[in-house]
């Protein structure tokens, strides 16, 4: 399912991610490193599952992951995608430490930073401005969930479509169309006829 490594060298990304919001010197760089694991994880592996207690946050260096509810008629809803430079986990699961409602699954091959909720909390004590960096992360993830909720209340299915491009211009080739409808929340079918009247215009 998935190999662990370790290597510093390999970390630039995750290093110049946290740089975008606090600096850290030399030997908190090397501690932060210390408390991280690299995982290389293959295509349709499932690292967080519905139900289950979050105890762990993924840094992608390379591939994609997705987050997804299931619901009680057994239809998926895709709640986020993450690429090369982005943060994904069941953010309620993570801070409450109660059993979540996401599931995390590879979707291509990929490489993730593994930061253990206990290391997490270990870090803030030992660099505490990494609580302003994470901070910042569920900050922004706040606005980006409510956004996401008000185009959702006013934008048509093309308008979310239109924005989805936007904001994730590499995943259209990626992503298998069933999910892209879910994440705007429409129908495969749905989905094909709208893509068929768009590129007609």
């Amino acid at each position: 399912m998935y190999s662990f490594y370790c290597t510093f060298g390999n970390m630039n990304l995750i290093l110049q991610n946290i740089s975008k919001h606090i600096s850290l010197t030399p030997e908190e760089e090397l501690l932060f490193l210390s408390k991280t694991e690299t995982k290389k994880v293959k295509a349709k592996t499932i690292l967080q599952n519905a139900g289950h207690v979050c105890k762990e946050g993924y840094f992608v260096n390379s591939g994609l992951l997705r987050s997804f509810n299931i619901n009680d008629n057994i239809v998926e809803h895709v709640m986020s995608f993450a690429c090369e430079g982005w943060w994904i986990s069941d953010m309620y699961s993570l801070l409450s430490q109660k059993p979540g409602n996401l599931f995390i699954e590879v979707l291509e091959d990929a490489e993730v930073v593994v930061l253990t909720k206990e290391n997490q909390d270990q870090l803030y004590l030992e660099i505490p401005k990494l609580e302003r960096f994470f901070r910042i992360l569920i900050e922004n993830s706040l606005v980006a969930n409510q956004e996401r909720l008000m185009d959702n209340l006013s934008l048509t299915a093309e308008e979310r479509f239109e924005k989805f491009c936007r904001k994730y211009p590499t995943l259209i080739q990626k992503v298998p169309q069933k999910q892209i409808a879910s994440y705007i929340g429409v129908t495969p079918e749905f989905f094909s006829k709208m893509k068929a009247r768009m590129l007609k215009k």
